[in-house]
């Protein structure tokens, strides 16, 4: 702990000065880096679930306050709030909060808010207090857990103190914390604080710096798209994005369509161990089909009236088509893999789903289904299913097909050419890292919906309302700073499933398992002139692209720092797997040079595998990697939520002995969790079909 840590009473020493204050619109805020942080104990008192917090530490431009009760930290607020003449309508005081999210729960109930904005319910982005201070995310901002944000410092280096703090142990406020204890406090404070100055830093002021990961995108790509020009001319780009709008019922049609990306696995290889299994993985899958393909709608839509074969062939072929699609007696072509998924099968929302065996959440029959799709998911359809007559075709839209806008393509390259090439040179550390993260986001700002739940915070979160469809829509069309279209987000995802399955249909009986933009395969020597076209047709495909915007071909394969190409869009090789196996879509473990790593939604990759290699050994782990595995409480790395939206008060010992009393207006309640590798009745079903196959 490099600076002095000051106690609540000396708060008058850390009151910022005047002249660090900027002002950005209406309200001005003080340029200075501010982060806050809480510990808390949790704790059963017979069978009620109870929470306490036992220390805060509040960092104000790098030097560090701590307290140990929440009356103290109001009185801090409060007195900075005096002192900074801080007003809700006027003078703001950011504080910054590693997920935002846990430490509301613990203050809402201590201040009066003003303003809270939410993504989603109890997952506020900021909360404003009416006396001036706001507390914003800093885990929404980053999109990095905080020991990862301590590992991307570039300038101000601090790093996440671990393993200092045995959780199973009650502390309360008079609980005598160790050194070491402290510095785990302090240190994540700093963390934050370190953060948000390079922030500052990069974005010439605090109040520039976006709310989002996403947000610091929106900003890159918006000023790209509409220049920094301030003439008279009529932007081109302005008049594309101008053209393409939705009625409500397109929008609803269009979010109907919407899948992600394609994790599932071979059924004839699960629940085995496979050995010598090779993995690849598209450099860059999103960010390629963003820029390579001339498949994007570009227009607004039009409806027609499917009536016959022929007419839905003709629009199939010559444009981007959304449209709600039944099939009767629906059959696979191929066994080893399904395309259709179960949870999509729906119309206007409502399940449109029977007589179906399902494999792992794919469809690979049923008597009926409905479902609304692509043209490029109708081509992959075809491929895997066959089935009873013509289909029946419900609302049908379609737009002029296209590359997206050239000034949105090139910022997409520039953040790829930056990640590429400022790839561990030195000095260039903070600028490779915003291009890579960046470079991330550019998908994630086209599939952000239009229509989103509000989220209202006054004493209490109530219950999530929907906007006036009408009012959003037209807001969203009328809206002159947009510069994204949401039907694109929905043929990135598309396009880039169509790319995996070519990888997918052609290994056949040697594909394993893939993982939205990577595939696990066996016998991969037979395959590799497939890798070599496959690598081939899209440089291609993007020199092409290049043509038609007037860029150079360097663009797409920039150099890393040792002059080496890097194609953007190419199967990687990611080398050898000794040992692979997979119980699922999400569920899978590796063994390769040694090192066993798992992947499982609901378990630490790190802990859990340290826990299997303890009990099982590398090996042994394999063998019981199966419907029978259960990780206890403690080997998970996972935590179960409880919100307390209520008053508690109490007495409660510490683990030294030392009773004190405790009162929280409001808490969350941590607990360990265990979790259970079970397969589900279906899956189970199926798997037993398929040994019969397999027999006969």
């Amino acid at each position: 702990m490099k600076n002095v840590i000051y106690k609540p009473e000396d708060i008058d020493n850390l009151i910022p000065k005047p002249r660090k204050r900027r002002k950005y619109g209406k309200i001005s805020y003080y340029n200075i880096p501010c982060s806050f942080d809480i510990e808390t104990s949790s704790f059963y008192e017979g069978d009620k679930k109870r929470a306490i917090m036992y220390i805060w530490a509040l960092d104000i431009d790098g030097s560090v306050i701590m307290g140990r009760t929440w009356e103290e930290f109001v009185n801090v607020c409060n007195r900075l709030s005096t002192k900074c003449c801080l007003h809700y309508n006027q003078r703001h005081l950011i504080i910054y909060v590693h997920n935002l999210a846990y430490e509301f729960q613990w203050i809402c109930q201590w201040f009066k808010f003003e303003k809270v904005f939410a993504v989603q319910r109890r997952r506020p982005v900021y909360a404003i207090t009416n006396t001036g201070i706001e507390f914003r995310c800093s885990f929404l901002l980053s999109g990095y857990k905080l020991e990862t944000v301590g590992k991307n410092l570039q300038k101000y280096k601090v790093n996440k103190l671990t393993g200092y703090l045995d959780y199973s142990k009650i502390r309360h406020s008079k609980t005598q914390l160790t050194n070491k204890e402290l510095s785990y406090l302090y240190n994540d404070v700093a963390v934050v604080e370190s953060y948000i100055r390079e922030q500052i830093e990069e974005f010439k002021g605090i109040g520039k710096i976006p709310l989002t990961k996403t947000g610091k995108v929106r900003l890159y790509c918006r000023r790209n798209c509409f220049g920094r020009s301030h003439d008279n001319k009529i932007n081109h780009f302005r008049r594309t994005i101008n053209k393409l709008t939705l009625t409500p019922e397109e929008y609803l049609l269009c979010r109907s369509a919407f899948m992600g990306g394609f994790t599932h696995g071979n059924i004839f290889h699960i629940c085995k161990n496979m050995y010598g299994i090779k993995s690849f993985d598209f450099t860059s899958s999103y960010p390629t089909q963003m820029v390579a393909s001339p498949r994007f709608p570009m227009s607004a839509p039009k409806h027609v009236e499917i009536k016959t074969k022929s007419q839905l062939r003709y629009y199939l072929k010559n444009y981007a088509c959304i449209f709600e699609i039944y099939f009767k007696n629906l059959k696979p072509k191929i066994l080893f893999e399904n395309y259709l998924s179960e949870s999509h099968c729906k119309i206007k929302g409502k399940k449109v789903l029977t007589g179906e065996t399902v494999n792992n959440g794919r469809i690979v029959s049923c008597d009926f289904c409905g479902t609304t799709i692509t043209e490029i998911d109708f081509e992959l359809i075809e491929t895997f299913y066959s089935w009873e007559g013509e289909p029946l075709i419900g609302d049908f839209i379609y737009f002029e097909r296209g590359y997206l806008p050239t000034e949105f393509v090139k910022s997409i390259l520039e953040l790829y050419g930056m990640k590429t090439t400022l790839k561990d040179v030195v000095g260039k550390e903070s600028e490779y890292q915003n291009g890579k993260e960046m470079l991330n986001s550019c998908y994630g700002c086209t599939v952000t919906d239009i229509i989103r739940e509000e989220n209202i915070f006054s004493d209490k979160w109530e219950d999530p309302t929907q906007p006036d469809i009408e009012t959003a829509i037209k807001k969203y069309n009328n809206n002159w700073q947009r510069f994204l279209y949401y039907p694109w987000g929905i043929y990135v995802t598309a396009l880039s499933r169509m790319a995996l399955f070519t990888g997918i249909i052609e290994f056949g009986s040697d594909y394993i398992y893939s993982d939205t933009d990577s595939i696990k395969v066996r016998n991969y020597e037979k395959h590799e002139n497939y890798i070599k076209w496959y690598n081939d047709y899209i440089v291609k495909q993007l020199k092409t692209a290049c043509n038609y915007h007037g860029f150079d071909y360097s663009m797409i394969e920039p150099k890393t720092i040792e002059g080496v190409k890097k194609p953007l869009g190419v199967w990687d090789d990611e080398g050898i797997y000794d040992v692979f196996k997979f119980c699922g879509a999400k569920r899978y473990m590796t063994l390769k040079d040694g090192e066993l790593h798992i992947t499982i939604a609901g378990v630490n990759k790190k802990i859990g595998a340290e826990y299997l290699t303890k009990k099982y050994g590398k090996y042994g782990a394999f063998q019981h990697f199966d419907d029978n595995l259960y990780f206890p409480v403690g080997s998970t790395g996972k935590m179960t939520v409880n919100y307390g939206d209520f008053e508690i008060s109490g007495t409660v010992k510490d683990y030294t002995g030392i009773e004190s009393e405790y009162y929280e207006k409001s808490f969350i309640h941590l607990e360990e969790s265990s979790y259970d590798l079970s397969i589900n009745g279906k899956l189970k079903d199926y798997m037993e079909g398929v040994k019969t196959i397999e027999v006969l």
